[in-house]
């Protein structure tokens, strides 16, 4: 009978190059290290140990991370601030980081970003009422995660 992965125990220095590797792979944040080694059943005293040793040789490193999530999800997946926002909060992530990371986003590629989705997204509306059309697009941008304040002024410039 093979024995689960889950069942395998780790000593301090296998778990330690497994967790670099997990780290070298992507940045990660520090609540989804803690994950992981939950996940192979090390001892509080271990993961603090291990953690703190990921943060010494900068396999770690929140700002790191938070940059790279912000720069990602708004490149890649054309996340808007509030729902970018959001995840970094879920991942722990602490308030003035989250400011800081926020820096990588050009406030001009923000706005050109939210005017190209909407711009790709108006025609794929099938609404003949053009109110309903226009609270449809707003949904959907709002959704995405920008505020609305410039969802309003990017659709000022759309003949509804």
């Amino acid at each position: 009978m093979k024995p689960n992965a889950s069942e395998k125990s780790y000593t301090i220095k296998e778990a330690t190059i497994k967790l670099m590797q997990f780290c070298a792979y992507r940045d990660r944040s520090q609540k989804e290290v803690e994950e992981k080694l939950r996940e192979m059943r090390m001892i509080p005293e271990a993961c603090e140990q291990i953690t703190i040793q990921l943060m010494r040789e900068n396999f770690l490193n929140e700002e790191r991370f938070a940059c790279s999530f912000v720069r990602g999800k708004f490149r890649i997946k054309k996340w808007g601030r509030i729902k970018i926002k959001q995840e970094l909060k879920q991942r722990e992530i602490s308030a003035p980081l989250i400011k800081i990371a926020f820096t990588e986003i050009d406030p001009s590629d923000y706005y050109s970003t939210l005017k190209e989705l909407a711009e790709k997204k108006f025609p794929l509306i099938i609404e003949s009422n053009s109110f309903k059309k226009k609270q449809k697009l707003i949904s959907f941008l709002h959704q995405k995660g920008y505020e609305f304040p410039i969802i309003i002024e990017v659709l000022e410039e759309f003949k509804f």
